[in-house]
């Protein structure tokens, strides 16, 4: 073994110690392999550099802004509560339903980004069938890493093993080529969650203080319960209504009612306009949503000929992405203090509404005639963007409280069906090979930004550019193993352990290789370093390199062991109260199981002996 081939591992090891440390950033290590070899005279400038200039940094790139756009239209939001709510409220189906839905989405983007999105979705659905958090989180993050192994853009390592198989000269992995296997391992985590993981798991976790808990516009109005209530009508044809303005309408003088939204009918579907201005006019097949008193709201629908519409949990859902609520808490020296909230025409100035006042703890019944006085709280409501503007009115107002659905709100949903196209079409360009993966991704990244799914400022915004720079940093690590003749070192001694032994073993010593260097390193760095030793490793055996690359893309995957292997799972430590011992015992055996699957379904999707 000759110095350099020494030099490099050393610098391989320094820094898997300097990650597993986890107090020096990734791409600052990253950074530091890059010079090591470039001033060690390893590698050239231009190689230590080549790393950033790989289509893999690009493909990241682009497909975070995908993800990006998946998640502020609100498609993987609305997949993954369709998918939540076939849950039932037994842990059992839960489970099912959550690492379905999660394998499901993180298919088309970020694992990451999925975990980000369900944990909000979990916790709600957590608190509501009073299953503890903890028993749903950690399965949830181990369905997100195996959505990782369904499709090609679904993680980093997918596309470093795809490059470094187009690189030595054979044909790229296709978008679903290992999908089958992805699917086996992910019905078998199910299967496995539910026969014994879930049993590993901890069965009940003293919550975390429930003053952090955001609370939902629901309970904030049932700590300002008045006695109103809110009631969804549709004018109907010949109403006294129709045609005229809110103000005209005399529906708050008349009948004491409030008009917060009007769904309208458009031509690319429903309209929503949140707290109206009183100019708006009303037409005929409007649907008002309505507060007041039940009996104010009765003589209003009889006179106003409008018939009660029943508001579905979807379009109670699209109101909360468009309008929401907020506490505000009146400042001592406020201007708005002895007068009532109609002598300081608190909806002319702010556009929003009052509906509901607490003084000394206590509701105001009689609210709307109530002179108002120094730490008044008032419940607040209207479009979110004019809600956030009340945080600026210091001299007014004190913001006490956000609802948890200001965290959960899509404000680009009307955008939904331009991203599903944007989306089909990926997959479809990718999939008949019409375009290359990379010219794919790139055409859905600025088709994103053409459509106005994202501004070009949000898609700068949204790339974790310390990523883009761990992984071209790392890139040319395999490139210094390459030139320096390390990578024929290891495939020898691989050969002379285990070549004799057959393929299958090969692929184990692949498989548990680079599952143990996720350990220390970034899945993607242990893609990056074991992709060129798997390839050369079969040519060397003579066999078909699709079997060993699909074994290294799974286990880079298979991050289930610890809690900082990767963000995918060390997301849901906090909110599930999770200790190490707890991701050992339960994704130890999850590791050993995606193995066998692997090892089973690989030679069926891709023979050993496959023609080359």
């Amino acid at each position: 073994m000759s110095g350099e081939i020494l030099f490099v591992f050393a610098v391989i090891g320094v820094a898997a110690a300097l990650m597993a440390s986890n107090r020096v950033r990734y791409d600052i290590v990253a950074l530091l392999v890059v010079l090591a070899l470039m001033l060690s005279g390893v590698l050239s400038v231009g190689q230590a550099l080549s790393g950033f200039g790989n289509p893999v940094v690009v493909l990241v790139a682009c497909l975070l802004i995908v993800g990006e756009m998946l998640d502020r239209t609100g498609v993987a939001r609305a997949l993954g509560d369709v998918i939540l709510k076939k849950g039932g409220t037994r842990e059992g189906k839960l489970l099912i339903a959550i690492m379905a839905g999660a394998g499901l989405v993180g298919s088309a983007m970020s694992s990451t980004a999925v975990v980000a999105i369900f944990i909000p979705i979990v916790l709600r659905i957590a608190a509501e069938t009073k299953i503890n958090a903890s028993r749903l989180l950690l399965p949830m993050s181990y369905a997100a890493l195996i959505s990782g192994m369904l499709t090609l853009i679904a993680t980093t390592p997918n596309l470093v093993v795809h490059e470094d198989l187009k690189a030595a000269g054979f044909a790229g992995f296709g978008f679903f080529s290992f999908t089958p296997i992805g699917l086996g391992v992910l019905f078998a985590a199910i299967g496995y969650m539910l026969l014994l993981g879930r049993r590993l798991l901890p069965p009940q976790r003293e919550e975390t203080d429930p003053g952090l808990r955001r609370r939902s516009i629901d309970e904030l109005w049932a700590d300002y319960c008045t006695g109103e209530r809110i009631g969804a009508y549709q004018v109907q044809p010949g109403s006294p209504l129709a045609g005229v303005s809110i103000a005209d309408s005399a529906v708050h003088t008349r009948h004491g009612a409030r008009i917060l939204g009007i769904r309208r009918r458009g031509r690319r579907g429903d309209d929503r306009i949140a707290a109206p201005p009183p100019q708006t006019g009303l037409l005929t097949g409007d649907v008002l949503v309505v507060v007041g008193k039940p009996s104010c709201l009765d003589d209003m629908a009889e006179a106003g000929q409008l018939r009660p519409v029943a508001e579905s949990a979807r379009e109670r859902q699209r109101w909360f992405w468009e309008m929401g609520a907020t506490v505000v808490l009146v400042h001592p020296e406020s201007t708005l203090i002895g007068k009532t909230l109609r002598e300081s025409e608190f909806r002319s100035h702010h556009m929003l509404h009052v509906v509901g006042i607490r003084r000394a703890r206590e509701p105001v019944r009689d609210f709307q005639n109530t002179k108002l006085q120094a730490s008044d709280t008032l419940l607040v409501t209207g479009p979110w963007s004019r809600l956030q503007q009340l945080q600026s009115q210091t001299h007014d107002f004190v913001v006490l409280e956000m609802p948890r659905e200001l965290t959960e709100r899509v404000a680009d949903y009307r955008r939904m069906p331009v991203a599903l196209v944007i989306l089909a079409g990926m997959v479809l360009l990718t999939l008949f090979d019409l375009v290359p993966l990379t010219a794919a991704v790139i055409l859905a990244a600025m088709a994103a930004v053409f459509t106005r799914c994202l501004t070009m400022n949000d898609s700068y915004r949204v790339i974790h550019w310390s990523s883009l720079v761990l992984i071209a940093g790392m890139l040319p690590l395999a490139d210094a193993l390459n030139i320096t003749g390390g990578t024929r070192w290891i495939v020898d001694q691989l050969l002379a352990a285990v070549g004799a032994s057959g393929p299958q073993v090969m692929l184990t010593v692949l498989f548990f290789l680079t599952a143990t260097l996720g350990l220390v390193l970034s899945n993607t760095a242990s893609a990056v370093l074991v992709a060129p030793i798997a390839i050369a490793a079969a040519k060397a055996l003579d066999v078909s390199p699709y079997p060993f690359a699909v074994a290294v893309l799974i286990a880079a995957s298979a991050a289930y062991t610890t809690p900082v292997s990767t963000p995918v799972v060390t997301l849901v430590v906090e909110p599930g109260q999770y200790k190490f011992l707890d991701f050992v015992k339960v994704g130890v055996p999850l590791l050993l199981l995606t193995y066998l699957v692997t090892l089973l379904l690989t030679p069926l999707v891709f023979p050993y002996r496959q023609a080359m």
